[in-house]
């Protein structure tokens, strides 16, 4: 049995992968989601690395999964405590001491979702709906609180305190179908910080929302 630790994206909330801890959970392994304070100007990375440090706790058979800009956090708490696998999923990929603010203009992902946007025939304009929700299923939806918890500015000027990328084992999931950090982009970006490819799994931005079952299939073929 591993321990699947799960860091969420810009808000911080936990309940993002309440599909994939009920997977996983199913399939005899132990997951944790890790609620991070994302709406607290008193709070960021540093905090954030130290709650997933505290959920690793003094488990062994440990797998840190990242989605979008847990990215951040995930690498700074993989330096501090040993874990079996780091898996980034639709991550932002930091260099070390860069900041979320600075990410977004020195990978160019503005651009890169502008051009998929004009290929794809979709608004280029931001619309929550469009980039993040278009295919998370209806009920979801229906339950609320999807990304309703800001993320505060504190954590976007932080760097990301680490030397070095850790010297653990990285995997890096892409969907197919994001329209926030497209497939193309998220695969160069890969390829040029951690010189690995990405893997595949269908699905948006939102993917552990929109499709858990082939996120966790992916995740546990990692274990094989």
């Amino acid at each position: 049995m591993s321990r699947f630790v799960l860091i969420p994206g810009a808000g911080g909330e936990a309940s993002y992968w309440q599909r994939v801890v009920t997977e996983l959970q199913a399939r005899g392994q132990e997951a944790v989601a890790v609620d991070l304070p994302g709406d607290d100007e008193s709070a960021g990375l540093p905090e954030y690395a130290d709650a997933v440090v505290a959920a690793i706790g003094d488990h062994e058979d440990v797998v840190v999964v990242a989605q979008s800009m847990g990215g951040f956090t995930a690498p700074m708490a993989c330096s501090r405590t040993p874990v079996r696998l780091l898996v980034l999923l639709n991550a932002m990929v930091p260099l070390p001491g860069e900041t979320a603010g600075q990410w977004w203009g020195n990978t160019g992902s503005e651009t890169a979702r502008i051009a998929a946007a004009e290929a794809g025939g979709y608004t280029t304009d931001f619309d929550l709906a469009v980039y993040f929700l278009h295919d998370v299923p209806g009920e979801i939806l229906a339950e609320g609180g999807v990304h309703g918890r800001p993320e505060a500015e504190v954590a976007f000027g932080q760097p990301c305190a680490i030397e070095r990328w850790p010297d653990v084992t990285t995997r890096v999931i892409a969907a197919t179908g994001d329209r926030f950090f497209p497939l193309e982009f998220q695969r160069r970006v890969a390829h040029d910080r951690l010189g690995v490819d990405v893997d595949e799994v269908p699905g948006g931005h939102l993917a552990a929302l929109s499709h858990p079952v082939e996120l966790v299939d992916r995740l546990l073929k990692y274990l094989d």
